[in-house]
């Protein structure tokens, strides 16, 4: 028999899990699916141990302790999670006369009345630094994350790369490796300018170095990196480094993967909605990274107020005599002291 939920959301990250949580309080059942081992997207899978400083309530607060706490306050409720699973399909079908969506895993059909995609920015995968023997080296001195931090204590560290990630470790792991370099192929940078004055600062006072117009040609050593060939991208002068370990933090290619097929309007591989987080087609929300209108901002903060304003539509969706707003978590105190939804 078809398991059916009110609501399936797709991505358990920051937006889904505050997704899952505002289900609760407006009293629908929720399930979370996501293609990740663990509930927290990317903030568990290459962040646990980088500080977050712009969530509202926590001055700063360590990623994997933020997952922890939307986790606890998400699941309150009961909502199911499947985790290792992808959705490879969707359909609209009449289940014992009822229209809904029904999606397609690897564990088999599941049966929602709408949904939510907060699945960031879909499946990912690390860009790479383009040699031909990079494969052999990762895991062996070259990193394309940062998991926990103390596996680079007293390591001498090269860093490749010019966005946030780059940068926020090039000033955490300084203090803790022996050494940081810190290069990027051109004087633009994707970081924020807080976080590139903050390196710039430390490489003036020599307390670690940031080069610009290089670029990683060749890895050296004898089964685990022991030291790098750069490569001026200006001048095409070469210079040998010595390092322990060699972080190439460029970023990340996404896809949307099946989602691309269900008949939304997409545009740059970011799904449009309009101001109530709904999609081009009905009973179809999303919010977070995949989502894209005018003033839209990639912040932690605006993701979960989209993820409360399509749980919002939704449930309006499936109950047209509902409101649309529920009024204030401070007014539903009783919901929070029922026993949770069977899963």
């Amino acid at each position: 028999m078809l398991d059916v939920r009110d609501i399936t959301i797709i991505g358990g990250g920051p937006t889904g899990l505050f997704g899952a949580f505002y289900a609760g309080m407006r009293g629908a059942s929720c399930r979370i699916i996501d293609t990740l081992p663990e509930l927290g997207g990317q903030l568990t899978a290459l962040y646990p141990e980088k500080y977050i400083y712009d969530v509202a309530g926590f001055p700063k607060i360590l990623a994997k302790d933020l997952v922890k706490g939307l986790a606890e306050q998400a699941l309150q409720f009961g909502a199911q999670v499947l985790l290792n699973q992808e959705v490879t399909g969707l359909t609209r079908e009449a289940v014992e006369g009822e229209a809904m969506f029904v999606l397609d895993t690897p564990s088999g059909r599941h049966g929602t009345r709408t949904l939510l995609v907060a699945a960031g920015i879909g499946p990912f995968a690390p860009r790479r630094l383009g040699l031909t023997d990079e494969a052999q080296w990762l895991g062996h001195g070259l990193y394309d994350r940062v998991v926990h931090p103390e596996a680079f204590r007293g390591k001498r560290v090269l860093i490749v790369g010019g966005g946030d990630s780059a940068f926020d470790w090039a000033a955490n792991l300084h203090g803790v490796a022996a050494s940081v370099l810190q290069i990027h192929r051109s004087a633009n940078f994707k970081a924020h300018t807080a976080t590139v004055q903050q390196v710039q600062a430390l490489s003036a006072a020599r307390a670690m170095e940031l080069r610009t117009f290089w670029e990683v040609q060749a890895l050296h050593g004898a089964g685990s990196v022991e030291a790098a060939t750069l490569v001026n991208t200006r001048t095409k002068a070469l210079e040998r480094v010595e390092t322990d370990a060699v972080l190439a933090l460029l970023g990340f290619i996404s896809r949307l993967g099946a989602v691309a097929s269900w008949g939304l309007a997409i545009e740059k591989d970011e799904l449009l909605v309009n101001s109530a987080m709904e999609t081009k087609r009905p009973g179809i929300y999303a919010a977070g990274d995949i989502v894209a209108y005018p003033g839209k901002l990639k912040l932690i903060a605006t993701a979960v107020a989209e993820a409360a304003v399509a749980v919002n539509g939704a449930v309006k969706f499936i109950h047209p005599e509902a409101k649309f707003a529920p009024g204030h978590s401070s007014a539903m105190e009783h919901l929070f002291t029922q026993p949770a939804q069977p899963k």
